[in-house]
């Protein structure tokens, strides 16, 4: 018993499927080499570390209060 002859909307899925899968492995070989070059750099610097802001690792630093409005006097 022999498989029946492959139909051509099957080979074109496949090329289809074959393409999306090299994208996606392209992807996540860039991500992990970037996260690799990271580590290997010591790099602590995450990704919200604005001075301040949430999960920061970098200290707000103090500010000098506003001068108050100059006010006129009618």
């Amino acid at each position: 018993m022999s498989f029946p002859p492959e139909h051509e909307i099957h080979r074109r899925r496949f090329s289809r499927n074959l393409g999306v899968g090299v994208a996606l492995g392209s992807f996540v070989a860039l991500v992990f080499a970037l996260t690799l070059v990271k580590v290997a750099n010591g790099d602590l610097m995450h990704a919200n570390d604005a001075p301040g802001g949430l999960g920061s690792t970098v200290p707000m630093t103090e500010m000098a209060p506003a001068p108050a409005p100059a006010t006129t006097s009618p």
